[in-house]
């Protein structure tokens, strides 16, 4: 399954990309979001903080139909600071929204990469690859 906390990490591989113009990819074409009750773990959650790209995540989940993060983001590198509601929507944002059909698209070069139950096709051709 595909959840924001994984999306929030990936770029795209292609040779003709490049950071920060292959991130985030962006959503398209979602057909199945499955929401998937996990235990609350509060110390996983602030250990991930520092992590996180707050913009693209928000972006992510409102491309999915989610707006509750705060738009200005908390301080990431104090988790301490970041108050617990926040902790509990991020870990609902990040661990319980699971995109299980659709597609990742780069936004510098386009390529779209599949989701099919739950899992994304991140291969490339050989000749796409970065070297």
């Amino acid at each position: 399954m595909v959840r924001l906390i994984t999306q929030n990490l990936l770029s795209c591989p292609s040779n003709a990309c490049a950071y920060p113009a292959n991130f985030p990819l962006s959503f398209r074409d979602v057909s199945t979001i499955e929401v998937v009750e996990t235990d609350f773990n509060e110390d996983f959650i602030r250990r991930h903080l520092p992590k996180l790209e707050w913009n693209a995540l928000r972006k992510s989940a409102a491309e999915l139909g989610n707006t509750d993060l705060p738009e200005v983001s908390p301080d990431l590198s104090d988790a301490a600071s970041v108050p617990v509601e926040v902790i509990k929507t991020l870990h609902h944002v990040l661990l319980e929204i699971q995109v299980q059909d659709g597609s990742m698209a780069c936004p510098s070069c386009n390529h779209n990469f599949v989701i099919k139950d739950g899992i994304p096709n991140m291969l490339l051709a050989e000749h796409e690859v970065r070297k």
